[in-house]
This record gives structure tokens, C-alpha cells and sequence, in this order.
């Protein structure tokens, strides 16, 4: 009895240490991906995982035809900037009611190989006339091949005003289908939205 006790002692402290391995020190604006890392690392986790400041939420959708057998990884994201930082950006008034805009949207690499990995990030900036208040911002990420819907990972937060970088990476399968693929991203809160495309090329 006093055998199996001290196996299974040595075995949850393995585990503890491999929970709490040190990540790397990183920048506040890569803090997100170097956290999602060490969590997919070990758990092994590959799809649902969100990271990022009170996170809360759980990536949705999934990967057909040309990516089938494609892994969707963790979801993360910073803060870029403030609330009040954001406002001064735009020169935001609270009667212009919801702002929300995609300033960047980027698929990294451009150029990719099957079994690849793509990371699909976008920046936006969400503002509302009701400050400091959490409103629930939808985002949406959809992958085309030749016009076809190939993925659609889409995550639904609860956000106060501010700019974020979010980001979901996309392991191609080894059976990618060579070609362009078109990724429209798209945030939405309420009645309002704004939407951003680019582009990565399987060869």
C-alpha cells in the first residue's frame, strides 16, 4: 500500500512540474502566444483553449474539405492599448455610440507548406458609450479555398472598450490542397461590425 502511495506521489509531482514550466520572458504583446505555448505543451490541448486576461469564451466552428485533419489551436489575446488610450486615438465622443474597427488583420506565413502552421491575427479597436461596461464582441475568422468555406473558428467574448490582438494558429493538414486561400475576418458587437480580408498561399 505504502508503494502504490509513493507512485502515485511521483507521478502527480511530474505532472505539477511539467504544468509549471517556465516560458521564456516575452514582450506584453506576445504574452498571449508564449502563455498559449506552455498550456498546449502540458495538456496537450488543441482546440478550445482561450488565453488572455479574465479569459472566458471557447473557439467554435472547425475545418471541412481542403483542411480536414488541420488542427485549430489555442485562442489568445493582448491588450494593445486602453480604453482611454483608444478614445484618444479616435477622438472618440460617447455619442457616437459603438465603435468597432479592424485596424490590421495578417495570415503568417504568407506562403505555407502542408503541415504548416498559419497564424490568423487581427488587432481592432472596440469602444462604447457606456464606459468600463463588459458587451459581448463575436469574432470570426473564415477560410475560403476557390470560394468554397474550408474553416470558420469564431469566439465570443465579453470585452470593455480598449484595441486587442487576437490570434488563433491554423496547423495545416499534410493533405492541404495546394492554392490561395482567402481569410475573411470579421468582429461584430450588436448592430455593429467591420470586416478585414488577406490571404496565405499553400504550395
Amino acid at each position: 500500500m505504502r508503494r502504490r502511495w509513493l507512485i502515485a506521489f511521483v507521478m502527480i509531482a511530474f505532472v505539477s512540474l511539467i504544468g509549471c514550466e517556465t516560458l521564456p520572458t516575452v514582450s506584453d504583446e506576445h504574452k498571449g502566444a508564449a502563455t498559449g505555448a506552455g498550456i498546449g505543451a502540458a495538456t496537450g490541448a488543441v482546440l478550445g483553449a482561450v488565453v488572455g486576461k479574465d479569459a472566458k469564451g471557447a473557439v467554435i466552428g472547425g475545418l471541412v474539405g481542403a483542411l480536414v485533419g488541420g488542427v485549430i489551436g489555442h485562442y489568445y489575446y493582448d491588450q494593445r492599448r486602453s480604453e482611454n488610450d483608444t478614445a484618444k486615438k479616435y477622438g472618440y465622443d460617447a455619442s457616437q455610440g459603438t465603435l468597432l474597427k479592424i485596424e490590421d488583420a495578417t495570415a503568417t506565413p504568407r506562403i505555407a507548406e502542408p503541415g504548416g502552421t498559419v497564424e490568423l491575427k487581427m488587432t481592432y479597436a472596440f469602444l462604447s458609450d457606456q464606459k468600463d461596461v463588459q458587451h459581448e464582441v463575436v469574432e470570426k475568422r473564415e477560410i475560403r479555398l476557390g470560394g468554397e468555406l474550408v474553416g470558420n473558428p469564431e469566439i465570443t467574448m465579453q470585452r470593455s472598450g480598449g484595441t486587442f490582438t487576437s490570434s488563433v494558429p491554423l496547423t495545416l493538414p499534410e493533405t492541404a490542397k495546394k492554392g490561395l486561400y482567402i481569410v475573411t475576418y470579421k468582429v461584430k458587437s450588436g448592430k455593429v461590425s467591420d470586416e478585414m480580408q488577406t490571404s496565405f498561399t499553400v504550395r
